[in-house]
């Protein structure tokens, strides 16, 4: 199973980090990936500044909405 982290501390909270988290759980639903992948929240990463820190096998992206579809793509491998 895949565990993506996304923060949820009050600097990503302020960015967006719950709209995020809502656009990764469709993308999630839409591609039937329930059984895949564990999205679970997660307290401050260090980046605050760049946008949502979300994590991914020690790599931390910065999400926004504007980006959450591509990088949940790099992150399911599909570039």
């Amino acid at each position: 199973m895949k565990t993506i982290r996304v923060c949820v501390g009050s600097a990503c909270h302020v960015n967006g980090s719950y709209k995020v988290v809502q656009a990764f759980n469709r993308l999630i639903d839409e591609r039937g990936l329930k059984e895949e992948i564990e999205l679970v929240g997660s307290f401050c990463m260090g980046h605050c500044a760049e946008g949502v820190s979300v994590e991914y096998r020690d790599v931390i992206y910065a999400v926004s909405m504007k980006n959450v579809e591509k990088i949940f793509n790099q992150i399911m491998g599909e570039n």
